[in-house]
């Protein structure tokens, strides 16, 4: 875990495709807790000028950048989804940036008195990061949902929609990898009080104060 570095705890934060995870980071965000997400620090240790950018054009080529300079992410995609060794490649060249990363906004938050925060992260568990980020947290919901969420958010076949689903892990392992699940089936209130019951049953383990978030003692 990064809190044996720090005295900022980081407890995972984890789901699947239009399992509903960003909502539930932005409620826990409401609540005043840091959340450190993953996909942002994915983009910036390749933002135009890094190291990072630079070694992955030189390890898939030229054609994975746009015009204007930027990483042209759809067609990095269109590289590494269909050959698993480029994408071992990738992630060999991001995922130790994005740890020292989470490092450093771990110590900032440390550095500014927060006793706990958040990761959020789609591949904790196939990362086998989870042990790093405990406790950790599940969101999940029935797959005829996440079909139902995948469909309305881009206009997918069912197909393509379930595909895009069934690529992923098995919400089941993920389910099983966890200290905590979150329900997000439900009207998004329901969703809002299941997370804030987890929130309030993560600090009273940590011994944090609840009513730094709101809480109720």
């Amino acid at each position: 875990m990064y809190s044996r570095s720090a005295n900022v705890h980081l407890f995972g934060l984890t789901g699947g495709i239009a399992t509903g995870k960003s909502t539930v980071a932005a409620h826990l965000r409401s609540r005043g807790l840091p959340v450190i997400d993953a996909d942002e620090l994915s983009r910036e240790v390749v933002a135009p000028g890094t190291d990072g950018l630079r070694e992955v054009v030189a390890a898939f080529g030229q054609a994975i950048l746009a015009q204007d300079g930027t990483l042209d992410r759809p067609a990095l995609a269109r590289i590494v989804f269909a050959d698993d060794e480029a994408r071992r490649r990738l992630n060999a060249l991001i995922h130790p940036r994005i740890r020292r990363r989470v490092g450093e906004l771990a110590a900032g938050l440390s550095a500014a008195g927060e006793p706990l925060g958040c990761y959020e992260a789609a591949l904790i568990v196939e990362s086998g990061s989870a042990d790093r980020f405990r406790p950790l947290v599940v969101v999940a919901c029935p797959e005829d949902v996440q079909l139902a969420r995948v469909r309305a958010r881009g206009g997918a076949s069912e197909r393509d929609a379930l595909a895009r689903i069934r690529s992923q892990l098995p919400m089941a392992l993920k389910i099983a990898a966890a200290d905590y699940v979150i329900d997000t089936s439900g009207p998004l209130e329901e969703s809002a009080r299941r997370t804030d019951a987890v929130l309030q049953a993560i600090c009273r383990s940590l011994h944090v104060d609840r009513r730094r978030f709101g809480l109720e003692a």
